[in-house]
């Protein structure tokens, strides 16, 4: 399993997130992002009008047929069955994470917690046998591979 680490510096999730999931579906995988309770609502609001000219067919886990949809939007799940792809916000978890292809982690650049935290879970990785990658944003808003 791969895990690729995003560090934001200048943009923020909602800034980012819908293009790694056009991404996801155009590799016909399916996504499911975990995020906090008090950003689910915003973030499935967000996703229906992110782009005037387009949206993210997705659902909330909380909600009926969100097993329906190739995005699936929740606070509370434990398992990542059925998704090839998964996005972790704000510090989310996921403790069965079989049949992920690649696991995406968003890291808040300008909280000094958040990289302390992403870098305590990219330790803890390091001793398994996953496969990692980091990307930090440069100042120009594109990615550069630090490891």
């Amino acid at each position: 399993m791969e895990y690729w680490f995003y560090h934001l510096e200048a943009a923020t999730v909602e800034g980012i997130l819908p293009g790694l999931l056009e991404k996801t579906r155009e590799k016909g995988w399916r996504a499911l992002v975990k995020l906090p309770t008090d950003k689910l609502a915003s973030m499935d609001e967000f996703l229906w009008s992110y782009r005037e000219d387009s949206f993210l067919p997705h659902g909330r886990d909380d909600e009926p047929l969100s097993d329906q949809q190739p995005i699936t939007l929740s606070a509370s799940t434990e398992t990542a069955m059925g998704h090839q792809a998964v996005f972790l916000i704000d510090g989310a978890e996921i403790k069965d994470m079989d049949g992920v292809e690649r696991c995406m982690i968003m890291i808040n650049g300008r909280s000094d917690s958040d990289v302390a935290r992403e870098r305590k879970r990219w330790k803890t990785l390091k001793t398994t046998e996953a496969t990692l990658a980091y990307y930090q944003q440069n100042e120009r808003g594109g990615w550069d591979k630090k490891a």
